[in-house]
């Protein structure tokens, strides 16, 4: 990433100076992603900024200085030469740009090519389509937030609850299967219009989300296209808890409607295991609990645990480990509690 962008550019800027040439022009390409931020492309943004702040400092030393944040190009050679359809299309939605074409690209690199500003972008922004995505609860890029009305926003987090009020009636008019069903297509869709794909075909209900393509980004993306359709408060790390769209379906249904699906004593016992499991077991041992936690283990499948310590010093946590998973929730309390 920077031995083309920042490293080549730097050296010219320098050896441009030293020999005192009177340059007409000193244009760099940048990238969008450097204003932007472009998730997802840290190193390649952060190089870009560079060159973004290089003409900066070229133009308060009276030297010319142009930086191009180029948007997307139609073409696919280049860089782009690796990118699929599905790919771009998530990108221009995400990012609120629309590819542009040779002859655009070159209209507007002659019309920028003059100007007096350190910094310019040449980009078809795609108002339209950010103002729709924000209305299908997508996320809308920070430079451009001022373009979607506060107002809208604010509207939006207030219908939370009618939208999961709501939700929640139509559930309960149906049998259990059919509210499955309804919450597992409703993942589908959002995760097939996160993906670009046309339909929820392309997301199977037991594939994993990493399987078809999510990442971070968007993981985060799809917790807010469900929080929007929900109204329930969602974790960030929702597909990561609930790895395919039928785990995530009975998670949703277990949040709209708690008492058809599993009772309060199991949602309890999940949550403290998972406080649980973030604790160093170091933590456990130096309280002196760890022996009771592997005893309590042994004793809940039924099984006489005769195994001291100092025996089992080389198991390095492997039966500590599987010992807290499978501690029933009253044992892990009265351990809580210290009685």
């Amino acid at each position: 990433m920077f031995a083309p962008k920042v490293d080549a550019v730097r050296h010219l800027d320098e050896l441009t100076r030293e020999l005192g040439l009177d340059l007409d022009a000193f244009v760099v390409y940048s990238s969008v992603s450097g204003v932007f931020m472009g998730a997802g492309s840290g190193s390649y943004a952060a190089a870009n900024a560079y060159l973004d702040g290089l003409m900066a400092n070229r133009r308060a030393a009276g030297l010319h200085g142009l930086s191009l944040a180029w948007g997307l190009w139609a073409q696919t050679s280049g860089m782009a030469a690796n990118t699929d359809d599905l790919t771009r299309n998530r990108m221009n939605r995400r990012g609120g740009l629309q590819a542009m074409s040779l002859t655009e690209g070159m209209e507007l690199f002659d019309a920028a090519v003059g100007s007096r500003q350190s910094l310019l972008v040449p980009a078809r922004l795609d108002l339209r389509g950010v103002r729709a995505d924000a209305a299908a609860g997508g996320g809308v890029p920070h430079l451009l937030r001022g373009l979607v009305r506060a107002g809208r926003q604010a509207a939006r987090a207030a219908d939370g609850g009618d939208k999961r009020r709501r939700l929640t009636d139509r559930l309960t008019g149906l049998a259990p299967a059919e509210q499955e069903a309804l919450l597992l297509d409703l993942v589908r869709a959002r995760a097939a219009v996160v993906l670009g794909h046309a339909g929820p075909s392309g997301v199977q209900p037991d594939m994993a989300f990493n399987e078809v393509g999510f990442d971070s980004l968007t993981a985060v993306e799809l917790r807010n296209r469900l929080r929007e359709a929900t109204g329930l408060k969602l974790p960030a790390t929702l597909i990561f808890d609930y790895p395919n769209p039928l785990a995530l379906a009975r998670y949703l249904h277990r949040e709209l409607l708690p008492d058809d699906g599993v009772n309060g004593q199991e949602l309890d016992e999940a949550r403290l295991r998972r406080a649980l499991a973030s604790l160093p077991l170091a933590r456990f041992r130096a309280a002196g609990l760890m022996d009771a936690l592997v005893e309590l283990a042994a004793l809940a499948d039924g099984a006489p645990h005769t195994r001291t310590t100092d025996e089992n010093s080389e198991a390095e946590g492997g039966d500590e480990k599987r010992a807290i998973a499978e501690l029933d929730v009253d044992d892990l309390v009265h351990l809580a509690l210290g009685d």
